[in-house]
């Protein structure tokens, strides 16, 4: 397992035995993650925008989804204040 260094810039070197087998390129970008205390390492495609172009094009609509998600959030946030203030309630009920 190969050991790096993290040298007083904040850089680090990783071996080339990881780079060959990862297929890092020189001067290719990386995606840093942490998870769960860790960093996770991934190499970003060449053409990032190319790469991921037309990824969700299938399967349900992730603008529907935060749509319906932020609805669901009104109506909870009304109810908490309806709750919160009886008069204002009693007002809204005379209105709809």
């Amino acid at each position: 397992m190969p050991i790096s260094t993290l040298s007083s810039k904040g850089q680090l070197v990783i071996s080339k035995e990881v780079r060959d087998a990862l297929g890092i390129k020189p001067k290719q970008k990386l995606l840093l993650k942490m998870v769960k205390g860790h960093i996770v390492i991934e190499p970003l495609p060449e053409g990032p925008v190319e790469y991921f172009c037309g990824i969700f094009k299938e399967g349900t609509s992730l603008t529907r989804a935060l749509l319906r998600e932020r609805n669901e959030d009104k109506r909870r946030e009304e109810k908490i204040l309806l709750n919160s203030f009886p008069l204002l309630a009693y007002l809204c009920q005379e209105d709809g």
